[in-house]
């Protein structure tokens, strides 16, 4: 049997049903206009649900041990390295902002682990985060947080 999926399918099954659990008893699911704010959630954590317990019957039926869940080497080094840079991101998302944020954290990403050009890691990395910005700034009307250079 494979102890990381097993392990990782048990926890995100007991997620899943805490989080249905929380979306069935907190949130209402239905009104009189359609889908209540508990609906998709409710919904979510059932699949979510779905998908653990298909995993754990994967793994339980499986008898080989597995490839090693844990990176090592140069996997390894790239796991510290978005780690590290997921950090940094969260701790400077106050002084930079959410879209300034998340092009800088593409950036360093695109540029340090996979290694693409300038050019490329600008266009990916500015495109996601004004996509990013636009679909919840503009169309769901979400507010991001703001750093100091205003966006």
């Amino acid at each position: 049997m494979r102890a990381a999926d097993r392990t990782g399918a048990a926890v995100l099954l007991a997620l899943a049903v805490a989080y249905t659990a929380t979306a069935a008893g907190r949130y209402t699911y239905w009104t009189a206009t359609g889908p209540g704010s508990g609906f998709f959630p409710f919904w979510l954590g059932l699949v979510l649900a779905a998908l653990s317990i298909l995993l754990l019957a994967s793994a339980v039926r499986r008898p080989d041990p597995g490839p090693a869940w844990l990176p090592t080497g140069h996997g390894a080094a790239r796991f510290v390295v978005v780690v590290v840079v997921t950090a940094l991101f969260i701790a400077l998302l106050p002084l930079l902002g959410m879209a300034l944020g998340t092009a800088v954290f593409l950036g360093v990403l695109l540029r340090m682990l996979e290694g693409h050009s300038w050019r490329t890691t600008a266009a990916v990395a500015v495109g996601a985060a004004v996509a990013n910005w636009a679909v919840f700034v503009l169309w769901l009307r979400v507010p991001f947080p703001v750093g100091m250079l205003g966006f």
